[in-house]
């Protein structure tokens, strides 16, 4: 147990590095945007990007990532406000998203997370996560912060657990984590996914009322901009063309276990990580269609 807990740790202190500011290795020229009136987009060094509203009554947080991106966040917001942080929201369970939480109770603020995010967070605890101070439950709800309402939707299992989409409605801007991102292919052999409940959870996304969202990660060349439905059609298109792809070598006759090796996408090959991940990515799709979808656990929030 003791080596497992210092091999976390060792894991923890590497990931903290990698995401602290770097200075003078930064490409981006800004590490705030303020993309509508009171609603800025945040980033340390570009690898994680936050959101955060200044509203009558205090500030709201997207995505606390880590300890050292919390605290230069903490910084950023006072140096544009003197309002206090009111609010920390997690979009999801995974610990490079959830951790630092403790920063921003420290700053008076309360955390929330989806009660499924909070039950597994409770469960792999990680040293630089703290449970969320509050939960909400189902597929909808809304939080109410002086003249600032945030929507927030539950879309059912596609990534992790609890994974909300926040919206503000009135800004028409949506938050989105992981789900999408922009000009870059899977992550890897895109870990913690169920594609085709991904796939759902995209069409649903799109059907949603907003304009302009910001993107957790964003290969794009103006990540603090964020973008849209576009960019959200676009990363649904990938996944169909990479699982339309696999079946059409299978209709060819290509052995399955060569079809990772030979399939080719040229419509995606300027995105970001084309030469490194594809075939990675098509191995999920194959084991997908084989052995069936994972994650995968019974839905039992959904109710209103």
């Amino acid at each position: 147990m003791n080596m497992l807990r210092k091999s976390v740790t060792v894991i923890f202190a590497i990931f903290a590095l990698y995401t602290a500011p770097v200075a003078n290795a930064d490409p981006l020229s800004h590490h705030i945007v303020e993309i509508a009136d009171d609603v800025y987009s945040f980033t340390t060094n570009g690898e994680y990007i936050s959101m955060f509203v200044v509203t009558d009554d205090g500030v709201i947080v997207f995505e606390t990532v880590n300890t050292p991106h919390a605290k230069a966040m903490v910084d950023a917001i006072k140096a544009i406000t003197d309002k206090p942080i009111k609010w920390a929201l997690h979009s999801h369970n995974h610990w490079d998203h959830s951790s630092g939480g403790q920063v921003f109770i420290d700053n008076g603020a309360k955390t929330l997370a989806h009660v499924d995010a909070a039950a597994w967070i409770n469960a792999n605890p990680y040293p630089d996560m703290v449970m969320p101070t509050d939960t909400w439950s189902g597929t909808r709800n809304d939080l109410q912060l002086g003249d600032t309402k945030v929507e927030l939707h539950y879309l059912g299992l596609n990534h992790g657990m609890g994974m909300t989409i926040f919206i503000l409605p009135k800004e028409r801007i949506a938050y989105v984590a992981d789900l999408v991102t922009p000009n870059r292919v899977i992550f890897a052999v895109v870990p913690d996914f169920n594609p085709r409940e991904w796939e759902r959870t995209l069409g649903e996304l799109l059907e949603l009322d907003f304009d302009r969202a910001i993107f957790s990660h964003n290969m794009a060349d103006n990540p603090l901009q964020g973008g849209g439905k576009p960019e959200i059609q676009a990363q649904l298109e990938f996944i169909q063309d990479l699982r339309a792809g696999f079946y059409a070598e299978l209709q060819k006759g290509t052995n399955p276990m060569q079809i990772p090796k030979t399939l080719k996408l040229p419509k995606y090959e300027n995105w970001v990580g084309y030469d490194q991940w594809l075939e990675m990515n098509v191995w999920r799709i194959l084991s997908d269609e084989f052995m069936g979808p994972y994650p995968w656990h019974q839905e039992t929030e959904v109710t209103q």
